[in-house]
């Protein structure tokens, strides 16, 4: 069993014993997302950055490499969010104006 541990709030302004505990956990940036293994030493971490962090248990089929991560993203134009429907500046003139002068 792992836990997706994944950072929801920056540590900035925050002592640095909590930001070094984030540092520890190997969350640098907001919305970043690593596994960590079920045991008490996680456990403790986890319990000074309780509300920085979001937490779920995931079984070890669910665990994802980076590597794995990275290709999810690059799936495909229908996982990026939106569509080219042409390729071209997309300027169109004013009806009536002088182009080219």
């Amino acid at each position: 069993m792992f836990w997706k541990v994944t950072l929801m709030r920056s540590g900035i302004g925050l002592p640095k014993r909590r930001n070094d505990t984030l540092v520890a956990l190997g969350l640098r940036k907001r919305f970043r997302t690593v596994y960590k293994p079920v045991n008490p030493q996680i456990a403790g971490l986890l319990l000074r950055v309780k509300e920085l962090v979001k937490v779920d248990l995931v079984s070890n089929e669910e665990v994802v490499s980076r590597e794995e991560m990275r290709e999810r993203r690059k799936l495909g134009s229908e996982s990026r969010g939106y569509v080219v429907e042409s390729v071209g500046t997309g300027y169109q003139a004013p009806v009536g104006a002088q182009v080219g002068v």
